[in-house]
């Protein structure tokens, strides 16, 4: 398996990440964006009570899914200025169309105020606006209602496309994408795995620099191929198979040449020569001489 499918599958994946549309991207930050969002709404209604000094605390999201908003001071509130303070920033940062508000006192959990709003279908439900509520610890809860649908921020763009980071084609896009990278890793592994796997031959032996090609008798280094005859290839065998450990001289002869004599036994040396010469180019293959005892192959030493 050549490198042709991994060039695809990587051009592949680039392209998903160029050309994945923008509301993608933001969906995946959905979460942060909502948190700035509802913080912004609790400075501005610190803000309407007169007070520019308090923190608004870190959000929390609630495992009935709501979002509350903690204040750090007490403040005192209209219903008619909470319902267009809160109104003004869901349409700046276009974060929902059809939303719930509680605000709860903190003592006692009670919800002194809550409306409801849908914009897609342009009406509201704001009881009491005129009721001013006293000076108290107060925090909001933020319930969407709408998550992951097609935004209608006001009248004016209600038949709109929505761009916003809580659009339904955006989830969906996103969905699909999610799909797309996991069968593109998937295609990955496929073709590693398989490239790995052809390019293992048990007749193929890793020698330093060198691979010794038995079914070929052959030494392969680079793009240069040089052979080997049958007793040099058994030869050479025979001492990888013990490699950096010593083989006597009477174990070689038995293994390669059988029992022929002294003659043999002097031509073993002229055959070691001849395997040192060929390994030449690579100092860390060596065939070394242990006197009195016999040969020893030596690799990465």
């Amino acid at each position: 398996m050549g490198p042709r499918p991994f060039k695809i599958a990587s051009f592949t994946f680039i392209c998903l990440l160029l050309f994945t549309p923008k509301s993608n991207a933001q969906f995946m930050q959905d979460e942060r964006h909502l948190e700035v969002a509802l913080r912004i709404i609790g400075h501005q209604v610190m803000l309407s009570s007169g007070d520019s000094i308090s923190r608004v605390l870190p959000i929390q999201k609630e495992e009935d899914g709501r979002y509350r908003i903690l204040f750090e001071s007490e403040f005192e509130f209209s219903p008619e200025e909470l319902v267009t303070t809160i109104n003004e920033v869901v349409h700046e940062t276009r974060m929902s169309r059809h939303f719930i508000v509680e605000v709860e006192q903190c003592e006692t959990g009670e919800v002194v105020y809550s409306y409801e709003m849908n914009l897609l279908e342009h009406k509201d439900l704001i009881p009491c606006k005129a009721r001013r509520l006293p000076k108290a610890c107060y925090q909001l809860f933020f319930t969407l209602l709408d998550f992951g649908e097609p935004m209608a921020v006001s009248q004016d763009v209600a038949q709109a496309p929505s761009n916003g980071w809580l659009s339904g084609p955006g989830a969906v896009s996103y969905s699909l994408l999610s799909v797309l990278l996991v069968v593109l890793l998937g295609t990955f592994v496929f073709l590693w795995r398989r490239r790995r796997n052809s390019r293992v031959d048990p007749n193929v032996i890793s020698l330093g620099e060198y691979r010794f090609d038995k079914r070929n008798t052959e030494l392969v280094l680079g793009n240069q191929r040089t052979e080997l005859t049958g007793k040099e290839a058994d030869l050479l065998l025979l001492l990888y198979k013990a490699a950096n450990t010593n083989v006597a001289r009477e174990v070689i002869l038995n293994k390669v040449w059988g029992d022929q004599g002294d003659y043999v036994g002097r031509t073993l040396d002229v055959f070691i020569s001849k395997l040192r010469k060929k390994f030449e180019a690579d100092p860390k293959v060596k065939i070394v001489n242990i006197r009195g005892v016999g040969y020893k192959l030596v690799i990465g030493v």
